[in-house]
């Protein structure tokens, strides 16, 4: 247990420079150790609680010990294991007998404090929090691929814990990129690729209390009520740079419902959200915008503007067929509100115009 201990108080005085990549950096070693010595089938159920037991006492300041999680240690590890394991021999552990397991890990754990000490994963993950890890791994059941989405996703975007926790119960892995363009033949690559990826479909619009046949008009002021939970639907980059905007073309006056503009695209965005199900119509509409940004608004140090057409429902076949007509980027998505109000709830509230009277008339 002294070797193991040493090993803890070496991390402690690396910690004043990388608390969190240090202290991740000995969970995931831990949790290998677990797994490469088959400690659980060697000595019984109770060996993560003796484990906790012996580590709190020889290391009694620290906390993270707990059976709990060390449980997840082991399945960190299992989760990002490494591509070529130490060499175990069974006959090592063989005569060991269930009191003596302390010695036996802090003899086999390595010494993380040396520079040769290289994780077999991407070192990226040791910047995220263990409590993010942790939400990762209760959603993943073991799905690598899933788990390395959000890792990424955190670690480019900063998601807080409350933001992760929104995504993964949104299933954003599934939606993410998923929305319906023609960015291929509109954009150049890499730009291309850049774009799809900030689309999803379905966006989840369950911030929104709106009435099963909502129009137009109710879904907008919606969105716009809820410009900030609408930011965070969109994603990382987004930035609202104006609601109706007013262009100018020739004789006549554009009118854009929202338009944004993408931080890491370094483009104009404009979207337009319908209440009906997608129309082949919508997309000459939408393009008529994108050329009047890139017209009006976007100067030599920006990329081409980019549409995104939230709709109510939409035939993905016959949504690409339009998109294969059009000459700018465009991508079209769905949306799915999940506060849904009776029908009779709107008409029984007072319109502003009868606020206004009835302050009047006081």
């Amino acid at each position: 247990m002294r070797g193991l201990s040493d090993r803890y108080q070496r991390s402690q005085i690396k910690a004043a420079v990388s608390v969190n990549r240090e202290m991740l950096m000995f969970y995931w070693s831990l949790g290998r150790d677990i797994i490469e010595m088959h400690a659980e089938s060697h000595w019984g159920s109770g060996f993560f609680k003796e484990l906790s037991r012996d580590l709190q006492r020889e290391i009694p300041n620290a906390k993270g010990f707990s059976p709990r999680n060390l449980r997840y240690m082991k399945r960190f590890y299992e989760l990002f294991p490494s591509f070529e394991f130490a060499p175990q021999a069974a006959a090592q552990i063989a005569g060991d007998v269930e009191g003596e397991i302390s010695q036996q890990v802090a003899a086999k754990l390595p010494d993380t404090s040396t520079s040769d000490f290289i994780p077999p994963i991407d070192a990226g993950i040791f910047s995220i929090p263990w409590g993010h890890i942790m939400l990762i791994i209760d959603k993943a059941k073991g799905n690598r691929g899933f788990a390395e989405f959000y890792v990424r996703e955190t670690i480019e975007n900063s998601w807080s814990r409350s933001m992760l926790m929104n995504y993964l119960d949104a299933n954003l892995h599934e939606r993410q990129g998923k929305a319906v363009t023609n960015f291929s033949k509109t954009l150049p690559a890499p730009q291309s690729n850049l774009a799809q990826e900030i689309t999803r479909d379905p966006y989840q619009f369950d911030f929104l209390a709106i009435r099963k046949d909502h129009d137009e008009k109710e879904l907008k002021d919606a969105i716009m009520n809820n410009v900030s939970a609408f930011l965070m639907e969109l994603g990382t980059g987004f930035a609202l740079m104006g609601r109706e905007c007013r262009l100018k073309a020739g004789k006549i006056e554009q009118w854009i419902d929202s338009l944004f503009y993408h931080a890491k695209l370094h483009c104009y965005v404009v979207i337009e959200a319908k209440a009906t199900n997608f129309k082949p119509e919508y997309v000459g509409q939408l393009g008529t915008y994108v050329v009047a940004v890139n017209h009006i608004l976007k100067t030599d140090s920006d990329e081409p503007t980019i549409g995104l057409l939230v709709c109510k429902d939409k035939d993905n076949v016959v949504a690409q067929y339009a998109l294969e007509s059009a000459s700018q980027p465009i991508g079209i998505s769905e949306y799915e509100p999940s506060k849904l109000i009776p029908e009779n709830f709107k008409s029984s509230l007072p319109t502003i115009e009868e606020i206004e009277e009835g302050l009047r008339g006081k």
